[in-house]
């Protein structure tokens, strides 16, 4: 199977050109500390991360878990805006998203030019799914189990049959893409995130990343958000700054299976193994070709 292709301000990505996705943080509080930034170092750390072959740049302003507090739409937006405007201003052609799951704060970024909006709370704004096809945006479509916002896992079950939560993140994948297509998202600009970690126990996680071929197979590109997450560290029982090399083998795996998008705090990495997974499986030519030629 072919996965679908993912069509961003004319700019396709596909099985053979895979694209990752750079994580700014404009939060103080991030999980992963190297991912906190202030809006210097963020525009500095967005460039590095342009050159290291980042397509896409996801910019978040709220934890996704419950520590730190609360956060109001009016400080995420703060966050947030400068941040994207002067990003548009420094890489006008540089794709941006905003990880966010409130429609105000959407709206307000609007003069951003904003190309994804990354819905990571499953609609729990209803509204948003409205605003990303106004601004012409894609929309990415999340799993969290039923959880609100802010949402930490606890005592979370599918069923008693190992599937059971395969079969909801499929259930809820294809009914989150018929509204944003009813919302008028174009089908090319509905990217599906089986969401690893979240409303998911680690076991749940694992279970879903086998089965990426089925969330691609519901034919709309897909995305996974693998980095250096709870599931990684829980399976290897590692702390944060040390879950790469776990979360590259999650990467290759996904790569496989059909995943589309990588949103990866460690750039280069993760483009190296996209692309060669893609080569791999005969959806890339290498980039140079001599060993054994004449």
């Amino acid at each position: 199977m072919t996965p679908a292709p993912l069509v961003l301000r004319g700019r396709v990505f596909d099985a053979g050109h895979p694209a990752v996705m750079g994580i700014i943080n404009r939060t103080p509080d991030s999980f992963y500390a190297p991912a906190r930034h202030s809006l210097e170092s963020g525009l500095a750390t967005l460039s590095q991360m342009v050159a290291d072959g980042a397509a896409l740049i996801d910019v978040g302003g709220v934890r996704a878990g419950q520590e730190g507090g609360p956060v109001s739409a009016a400080e995420e937006i703060e966050r947030v805006r400068p941040f994207l405007l002067a990003a548009r201003e420094q890489h006008p052609d540089v794709l941006l998203s905003l990880d966010t799951w409130r429609s105000e704060v959407a709206l307000a970024c609007a003069d951003a030019r904003i190309d994804l909006v990354n819905d990571t709370w499953a609609g729990a704004d209803p509204e948003l799914v409205n605003v990303a096809a106004e601004l012409e945006a894609g929309y990415v479509v999340s799993h969290t189990g039923g959880l609100p916002p802010r949402t930490d896992p606890v005592a979370i079950s599918y069923g008693d049959h190992p599937d059971d939560v395969v079969y909801d993140v499929l259930r809820t994948m294809q009914a989150g893409a018929e509204r944003a297509m009813a919302a008028g998202v174009p089908v090319e600009r509905v990217l599906l995130d089986p969401t690893l970690d979240f409303g998911k126990t680690t076991r749940h996680s694992l279970r879903v990343l086998r089965a990426t071929g089925a969330v691609a197979g519901l034919g709309f590109p897909v995305l996974q958000a693998l980095s250096r997450k709870d599931f990684v560290g829980e399976t290897l029982d590692l702390p944060v700054d040390q879950r790469l090399y776990g979360t590259l083998a999650a990467t290759a795996i996904a790569a496989w299976l059909g995943t589309t998008v990588f949103r990866a705090h460690d750039v280069p990495a993760t483009v190296q193994v996209a692309s060669m997974v893609a080569s791999i499986r005969g959806d890339r030519p290498p980039t140079v070709a001599v060993r054994g030629e004449p």
